[in-house]
């Protein structure tokens, strides 16, 4: 009755016209598990169109979303859309996916489908893991029938030169979506080829990468076909010769390539050299995809789109995670916090980690270990630490998270790396604490506050973009209550003061501390014990009296170089840490609306905002202290 009931929904949403431009909604691939439905029917569509129903509000509700994820117990669901497409056009895009995958997939228990303006998934099993993002099976590559209307000599380089461009730039591109054009000349005629790439949000930089060159392999045989698409599950290209996105999609990929070279030429050299090689290894292949595929006969059962599902996080033996560390040795430790000592370890595969001893001694602590590790371990987002599994012996309970080489933020402001992270990069790092907290409040199907977000909570990785640690883990310290917490959790300079004087805990106490940890990023300065003037020990109170003088500039690093930033974008980012500072928490903004104002090129802080700015300045003045008391 669902069912049917959208149907009639979308029936009329194409009567009534006029409301949609364009979902882009030409089916290019669609499929199917091959295993039934496990539960009862009425049961498992109730939960079907409850994680779709979800999915669709989020993408409602924000414009700037063009992708979300949601899981109703035996129903993950993961939708994208293509960057370039209206709030309306992409709801309805996801609509019509809604309703032909439920169709033609009525009895599987998963599936997924792809159009030229979104791709939809679900599985009666999680699939949000990084590793099973990347691809299906069976990729594919879809031409048009159509030729182009320029030779085929002079497009068709140009249509390989472009894609092999975007192939190398839209993983360095934050968002992982690049569109772009490319002129064709073919005598005293212009043509104009349009073409896209786009990888699934959260996965890496690498994974993308890898992605898009399959992609690459999919599509390079359709020119001269007028267009192409290749459909994967962890990225999209497509190119034409008909504009099919807006103007104001369009990006300049040069200043990515710069430094690259011709990547056409690059890549046909490479190609060239490596095809020896290539039939070198080929026997090694067949024989290689032979064993896989005996394997997957006998498997006791397969996996949806050839992809083995989650079980879990890895188990790792205390035995292994103790040699691994040099039994925790002091030499090993690379940092200590509220939550346990952290230690880096090299596994039995050589790979680094770290290996973080809880230091969490209640018995409920010790009963809820393995469901809230399981639960977290689903946390799949580019800037937020990934746990790869746990370990315990007795109340010695251990976290194995992935190793960032690079440390710490709070060491690169104001520790040993003091002044070598430059303005572009810390604006990056600013805008990615602020899309990890996003996720973990309204992205994730189920809310995470963090508690304790500071700078030495901010890992950075090897290309200096920042990961949110120890997200979830206040979980685990025995008080699961959504609004009001009797057991503080926090650190004390960069915690609310709602939360530190009440214990009145909700998302906007990790929107305060955002707004205390990007002051330390723009000054180079700890938020407490400043010295800066006899009677000021904190960086909030010294940034409201600057800002209240309009003496921002006052408050950047030294360490900058003043050619680097634009001093009206830094006084646009000042601003936007006191808003999330601002009592009472009413008046604070949403972690969702703080990435669109870091991320809107137009005016950061409206005038509403500033209003609002100027009488909770007033009100600074006799509620900042308590968050350092």
């Amino acid at each position: 009755m669902t069912i049917l009931l959208h149907g009639v929904f979308l029936i009329l949403m194409v009567i009534i016209g006029g409301v949609l431009s364009d979902p882009q909604a030409r089916l290019l691939k669609q499929d199917c598990s091959q295993f039934p439905i496990e539960v009862e029917m009425s049961v498992f569509l109730n939960k079907f169109n409850k994680t779709f129903g979800d999915i669709r509000k989020q993408l409602s509700n924000n414009s700037n979303i063009h992708f979300a994820t949601e899981v109703q117990t035996d129903v993950y669901g993961m939708v994208q859309c293509r960057n370039y497409l209206s709030s309306a056009d992409c709801v309805a895009c996801l609509d019509v996916a809604w309703t032909q995958i439920r169709q033609n997939c009525s009895t599987a228990d998963g599936g997924h489908v792809i159009y030229e303006g979104c791709f939809l998934r679900y599985e009666a099993h999680n699939f949000f893991r990084q590793s099973l993002l990347v691809t299906f099976e069976s990729t594919a590559g879809v031409c048009s029938t159509n030729q182009s209307k320029s030779e085929a000599t002079d497009f068709t380089p140009v249509v390989e030169g472009l894609i092999t461009d975007l192939v190398s730039v839209t993983p360095k591109i934050d968002g992982f979506f690049a569109a772009t054009t490319r002129p064709v000349f073919n005598g005293g005629v212009t043509t104009t080829v349009y073409a896209v790439a786009q990888c699934i949000e959260n996965i890496s930089q690498k994974d993308c990468q890898s992605c898009l060159r399959t992609g690459y392999s999919n599509i390079k045989s359709c020119p001269p076909a007028s267009g192409g698409s290749s459909v994967d599950a962890g990225c999209f290209i497509r190119y034409s010769d008909s504009s099919f996105f807006p103007d104001n999609s369009i990006i300049d990929i040069t200043p990515y390539l710069q430094g690259a070279g011709n990547s056409s030429s690059k890549m046909t050299i490479i190609g060239g050299a490596v095809g020896g090689i290539c039939l070198l290894l080929l026997i090694m292949s067949v024989l290689l995809w032979y064993q896989l595929m005996r394997k997957r006969k006998i498997a006791r059962r397969g996996d949806i789109f050839g992809l083995t599902k989650l079980q879990g996080p890895v188990i790792y033996s205390f035995s292994d995670l103790k040699s691994a560390t040099k039994s925790f040795s002091e030499d090993f430790k690379i940092g200590e916090g509220g939550f346990g000592d952290v230690y880096k370890g090299i596994i039995k595969n050589g790979d680094a980690v770290a290996v973080k001893k809880l230091s969490i001694a209640t018995s409920k602590a010790r009963t809820d270990f393995e469901s809230e590790v399981r639960l977290i371990s689903n946390v799949n987002h580019r800037n937020i630490i990934r746990l790869l599994g746990c370990g315990s012996r007795g109340s010695e309970l251990l976290l194995v998270f992935e190793y960032m080489e690079n440390g710490s933020l709070d060491t690169f402001l104001y520790g040993e790396k003091k002044g070598s992270l430059s303005w572009k990069q810390r604006v990056d790092i600013i805008i990615g604490i602020a899309k990890g907290l996003a996720y973990l409040h309204e992205q994730f199907h189920l809310r995470i506050i963090h508690r304790d977000i500071k700078s030495s909570n901010i890992l950075l990785d090897d290309d200096y973009q920042p990961k949110i640690a120890d997200f979830g883990l206040a979980r685990l310290i025995g008080d699961d209550q959504s609004h009001l917490t009797t057991r503080f959790a926090g650190t004390l300079g960069y915690t609310a003061p709602e939360y530190a004087i009440h214990g009145h805990l909700s998302e906007k106490v990790d929107t305060y501390s955002f707004g205390i940890v990007v002051l330390e990023i723009v000054s180079g300065r700890r938020c407490s014990n400043l010295n800066i003037e006899p009677d000021t020990d904190s960086l909030l109170i010294h940034t409201w009296t600057l800002y209240e003088s309009d003496m921002h500039s006052d408050l950047i690093d030294e360490t900058l170089d003043p050619e680097e930033y634009n001093i009206n974008n830094v006084k646009k980012i000042i601003e936007i840490a006191l808003m999330c500072t601002q009592s009472p928490t009413s008046v604070r903004p949403a972690m969702s609306e703080v990435v669109v104002s870091l991320t809107n090129d137009s005016s950061i802080v409206q005038n509403h905002h500033r209003e609002n700015l100027v009488y909770s300045s007033k009100l600074q003045n006799r509620t900042t202290g308590m968050s350092s008391v």
